[in-house]
């Protein structure tokens, strides 16, 4: 693949994003084969060394907003529509506004669907850091007062607070590299769950 095909395959795959951020892209990119190929590579060569398109969209998508993106799409929709309108019968643009209070929930829905499990999947990471910091608490708690019962009040007491908080600190430390995989894999998932959303409104024109 030359230059000129990997830019125009790139500039496709990229329909979706902001118009500024693509030329951005392409201008990043073109520069960069450039410098190869003044370095003695041969455009083949030097487009082979990027990466494939499919690492460089994913990157560019990672580092481009959401809501950048949808605000693209929407405006793209706004201006498709705006010159439909001028060419549709009557009929159909009394269909398209009956169809409206339809679409436009369902669209709202999806959203709201996709935010609840956003939301959903954090709260209970948050939940499991909750019980975490609980344990440990109690864990301190437990041998402060343990002790302290086991010298000034009664030992057998203070034996078995000790051992409590022992048993506290303890799992506080399973729950701990538990919060700690959970927040991780948590992380991992929304990121997916993000970027496949980016990726429905990315190059489709």
């Amino acid at each position: 693949m030359n230059k000129s095909e990997f830019l125009a395959e790139l500039r496709s795959r990229l329909v979706g994003l902001p118009q500024n951020e693509i030329e951005e892209r392409i201008s990043f990119y073109s520069e960069m084969i450039d410098d190869r190929v003044e370095e003695g590579a041969t455009e083949e060569d030097a487009v082979a060394g990027i990466g494939s398109i499919d690492e460089i969209v994913a990157q560019i998508l990672e580092d481009v907003p959401l809501w950048s993106i949808v605000k693209e799409k929407v405006k793209k929709k706004r201006e498709k529509t705006e010159k439909k309108r001028r060419s549709l019968k009557a009929w159909e643009i009394v269909l398209i506004v009956l169809g409206f209070p339809v679409w436009l929930p369902l669209l709202i829905a999806a959203f709201a669907v996709i935010l609840s499990l956003y939301l959903t999947l954090w709260a209970l990471v948050i939940s499991l850091w909750a019980v975490f910091v609980s344990l440990a608490a109690c864990g301190l708690a437990g041998l402060v007062a343990g002790v302290g019962y086991a010298i000034l009040v009664k030992p057998i007491d203070g034996i078995l607070l000790v051992a409590a908080g022992l048993v506290c600190s303890g799992l506080a430390i399973f729950a701990f590299i538990g919060c700690k995989a959970a927040t991780k894999g948590t992380a991992r998932l929304t990121k997916k769950i993000i970027f496949g959303i980016k990726h429905l409104f990315v190059g489709k024109d």
